[in-house]
């Protein structure tokens, strides 16, 4: 008899995708919220502002660990 997941998540990623593909994937999600929240940001009051803008700066780190990350499995060429 089928059992429904109770609570199933709404999001799932593919299972077996490779990590390259991944990481790129977590590094255009950063990259658009880092805008999103840059550009809304400036719509906001003094002390809105500065909480949206803390969120902002944990997006930029996510963006610079998902990208070292990246480089190491697969450098860029050198310059």
């Amino acid at each position: 008899m089928f059992k429904p997941t109770p609570n199933p998540p709404l999001f799932t990623v593919t299972p077996h995708q490779e990590t390259e593909t991944l990481l790129v994937n977590a590094s255009e999600t950063l990259s658009s919220l880092n805008a999103l929240t840059c550009n809304l940001a400036f719509d906001l009051d003094t002390s809105q502002r500065a909480i949206l803008l803390g969120i902002q700066q944990m997006a930029e780190m996510g963006q610079l660990l998902v990208d070292q990350a990246l480089e190491q499995i697969s450098p860029s060429p050198a310059a």
